[in-house]
């Protein structure tokens, strides 16, 4: 493997502090919506979040994963329906009676409007392994590297302008027969991306303080 010299532009003291403030109070609005305008958002916006998405690290740079950029309303309509009949069933008869208590003061249920009401969706896939010249090869820390790179995907959709949801209805299978992924492939994550609709209101939560979130070891 060929290397190369690293492009890296430092920053003196002031400047790293200033850029992180202004990160952390752009990051601190982001908010969870589940109700969308279904106004048109520019598919060239969404192809750069994706492609910030996948400069994420991996393990053994294999790269294990694949997005799904949803538009069409046929698309997401099957997706809504496929995802409803799940989420009816989590709702009255798989989720544990503490699972719906924590869930109540969210107001949610197992109507999923927002499927087909947000504009796009973005499927995030798993691979569990890839496919080799003759056999299957083994990815490594699939579920941390993909998990690292929807986090990328979620912080650029957010700078960009958009709103979020992050969607994990139980199980969800549906999404790789509706999609035609190959069988080495795992839905890992739905993601309905637009503009919040209009008077949109969200929960107000309480976070955990920097204290009881970050233990330092400082020198």
């Amino acid at each position: 493997m060929p290397f190369q010299k690293l492009h890296f532009k430092k920053k003196d003291k002031s400047e790293l502090i200033s850029t992180s403030q202004l990160l952390l109070n752009k990051m601190k609005n982001r908010r969870t919506v589940r109700d969308f305008s279904n106004e048109a958002i520019p598919l060239e916006a969404i192809e750069n979040a994706v492609r910030i998405a996948v400069s994420a690290p991996s393990g053994a740079n294999k790269e294990p994963w694949t997005f799904a950029i949803v538009t069409d309303k046929k698309t997401k309509k099957k997706i809504r329906i496929a995802a409803e009949k799940e989420e009816k069933e989590f709702y009255t008869h798989r989720a544990t009676r503490e699972w719906l208590e924590d869930l109540n003061p969210f107001k949610t249920d197992w109507h999923k409007p927002f499927l087909e009401t947000a504009p796009c969706l973005i499927v995030v896939f798993k691979q569990i392994y890839e496919f080799g010249k003759k056999s299957k090869r083994k990815n490594y820390y699939v579920n941390e590297s993909v998990g690292i790179a929807s986090g990328f995907l979620l912080m650029a959709l957010h700078q960009i302008g958009l709103a979020t949801l992050t969607h994990t209805p139980s199980p969800m299978g549906f999404l790789e027969k509706v999609l035609n992924r190959p069988k080495n492939e795992r839905a890992f994550l739905l993601i309905p991306v637009g503009y919040p609709a209009n008077d949109v209101r969200v929960p107000i939560l309480k976070k955990k303080p920097f204290s009881e979130a970050v233990i330092t070891c400082y020198s």
